[in-house]
């Protein structure tokens, strides 16, 4: 599959590092980002530029879209449309509602484009190592077109049926799960050190014991170091969190656990931390509790 012609939108944190293990693979890139610093980026990885969405779709088999909301995702796919080729596959690897990507896959088979509900988890690190994990939902034929563009940016790939939106449910959990548990590291963390205990050792105990998460693990070493550097913002957590209690609202579903959590994070954007690392909930109670969560050393 090397050399197949890829349109690519959506060059940031996340999408940046993918279109980069794409082009290493052999694909060819075309890719668009808003910032130029990003097209940049990606020239300079090998990737050929865009000078729009349409221009990314034009001629390509595949278009890969890594925005980050379901507003952007449709702003993309107007630009884009009028240069998409008939028959040519749209891959939406951004956190939407999944009653978004129903009607998205339901509109783009209509005018005869496969359609691959397929958000991604593992952050940056892994998005840079090719090492994702996609979660996918769509027809035979997105999966056949999509596959080997896939292989070339996860570590695991799951196919998880035939609609578009069963993928988007399935990361709606995991990004219930995600936000409430860094919302939980950040309370447990900041109440240890208001009750006396050492920050860094606290840490060491917690995450050799039950008590313990991934995102406990990843996230809590930024706040140690004092580093809000963003891997994941604040505000994809308003934003991710949102959709899950929509998704409540939906189905008449109680989740006073992601509410509590999406209460937090909505407290730190309102503190101007949006733009910090997720991890950066943590300040709202250290502002709260008049103390400072930092390993030794920092600060």
């Amino acid at each position: 599959m090397g050399g197949l012609r890829i349109g690519f939108v959506g060059l940031g944190a996340m999408g940046g590092p993918m279109a980069a293990n794409l082009v290493r693979k052999g694909f060819v890139v075309r890719g668009y980002d808003l910032a130029a610093e990003a097209r940049a980026r990606h020239v300079a990885r090998g990737g050929e530029e865009a000078r729009d969405p349409a221009d990314a779709a034009a001629g390509a088999a595949l278009l890969l879209l890594v925005v980050a909301t379901a507003e952007q995702a449709r702003a993309v796919l107007d630009a884009a449309r009028p240069a998409l080729a008939p028959g040519a596959t749209v891959v939406l690897h951004a956190t939407v509602p999944p009653a978004f990507a129903r009607g998205l896959g339901e509109e783009l088979a209509a005018a005869g484009n496969p359609f691959l509900d397929a958000p991604v988890s593992g952050g940056r690190l892994k998005a840079e190592a090719g090492a994702l994990t996609i979660m996918a939902s769509g027809s035979e034929a997105a999966f056949a077109a999509a596959g080997p563009a896939l292989e070339a940016m996860a570590a695991k790939i799951y196919r998880l049926g035939a609609e578009p939106g069963i993928a988007s449910t399935v990361k709606t959990i995991n990004q219930h799960l995600a936000g409430v548990h860094i919302a939980a590291a950040c309370e447990a963390m900041a109440l240890g050190v208001r009750a006396g205990a050492d920050a860094a050792t606290l840490y060491e105990v917690i995450a050799n014991s039950a008590g313990s998460s991934w995102m406990f693990e990843n996230r809590v070493p930024h706040i140690l170091a004092r580093d809000f550097t963003p891997l994941s913002a604040v505000e994809i957590f308003v934003k991710d969190l949102g959709i899950v209690l929509d998704v409540g609202r939906e189905l008449r579903f109680p989740l006073p656990l992601a509410a509590a959590a999406h209460q937090q994070f909505l407290a730190a954007a309102a503190a101007g931390l949006g733009r910090e690392d997720d991890s950066a909930v943590v300040k709202v109670y250290e502002r709260l509790a008049g103390i400072e969560v930092k390993g030794r050393g920092e600060g």
